[in-house]
């Protein structure tokens, strides 16, 4: 599920009462959804809640994640975690691409919506 569709949904959660926490990957586009409160790890796609098969990394991330329901206390923050992929960003290279080359069309934070109901829920109208 995208991750504005995710957004709309921890706002009207939200205003059900319910706390939500949005943990991604992708910053620009939990930053166009605006969900009432994020958490980003630079990490490659896929990878949201850590590395795979360790154990370690990922429940550091989870716990970290937990806690900003604590720590974040303005609408629409994102919380950025420390952990690091690798020792360097060479993992960027490869990381959509086995080959090293990103073909990725630059991304357009302009939200869109299916339709015109859906834009005047999403912003509140």
């Amino acid at each position: 599920m995208c991750h504005q569709t995710v957004s709309l949904i921890a706002r009207h959660l939200e205003g059900l009462g319910t706390p939500t926490l949005c943990l991604a990957s992708a910053l620009d586009i939990v930053t166009a959804g605006q969900p009432p409160r994020a958490v980003f790890l630079d990490y490659p796609l896929g990878h949201t809640t850590g590395k795979p098969f360790d154990r370690a990394d990922q429940l550091d991330v989870v716990r970290q994640a937990l806690n900003a329901f604590e720590g974040i206390r303005e609408a629409s923050t994102i919380a950025h975690l420390p952990n690091r992929w690798a020792n360097d960003d060479s993992w960027r290279q490869t990381a959509m691409h086995p080959t090293g080359s990103d073909t990725r069309q630059p991304r357009d934070t302009t939200p869109m919506y299916q339709t015109e109901a859906d834009r005047l829920l999403a912003e509140g109208a």
